[in-house]
């Protein structure tokens, strides 16, 4: 138990309720951002340049590596805001972009005529080291170590949600007047 006017858990630290755990700001989650970051930008330079200069030549390739490059902006802006909604949209990000991999990996191996300039998803994305066959699927797994973290974690209470807290007894009143319980002392944890 804590002694009156100190600081509890939760006013000690009320930035962790904000910030998720594991994010993309270090380690791992900043690469997996970079190397997004990276494909979005090749892969909507080449894709622009291709359509300005020669459309004609192979449409469809060109159109799918503009859609590629789309899809990767979406992942890499979604990955770096690390919000609930934002995770929710990088994981229908990736799972657009591994089924596109797939489709027109597929689709360009049975009918090579239909694509006569690669496009970024071609072969599996053969001509980048199937880079673009695996980030799908290492994007899908750092997001679900990343929600999984995130539902785990106890929730903390922001200190300025809580008046009387410090007298100990779980109990406050928020700054709208409505009573408020520590879920962690109510249930005895």
């Amino acid at each position: 138990m804590s002694e009156p006017g100190a600081p509890t858990e939760a006013a000690a630290s009320p930035e962790t309720a904000a910030s998720p755990p594991e994010s993309t700001k270090t380690g791992p989650g900043r690469l997996l951002v970079a190397v997004y970051g990276l494909f979005a930008l090749s892969a909507c330079a080449r894709a622009g340049t291709q359509i300005a200069t020669e459309f004609g030549r192979a449409p469809v390739a060109y159109v799918l590596s503009a859609f590629a490059g789309v899809v990767y902006i979406i992942a890499t802006v979604t990955l770096v805001n690390g919000g609930r909604t934002a995770r929710r949209i990088a994981v229908v990000s990736c799972s657009v972009e591994l089924a596109g991999v797939l489709a027109v990996g597929t689709w360009s191996v049975l009918d090579p005529a239909s694509f006569p300039d690669a496009t970024v998803w071609s072969t599996y994305g053969v001509g980048y080291g199937f880079v673009p066959l695996v980030l799908p699927v290492f994007g899908l797994l750092w997001l679900r170590r990343w929600n999984r973290r995130a539902r785990t974690e106890p929730a903390v209470v922001p200190a300025a949600a809580l008046v009387g807290e410090a007298a100990g007894d779980g109990e406050g009143v928020s700054r709208a007047g409505t009573p408020t319980v520590d879920s962690r002392r109510s249930s005895g944890l």
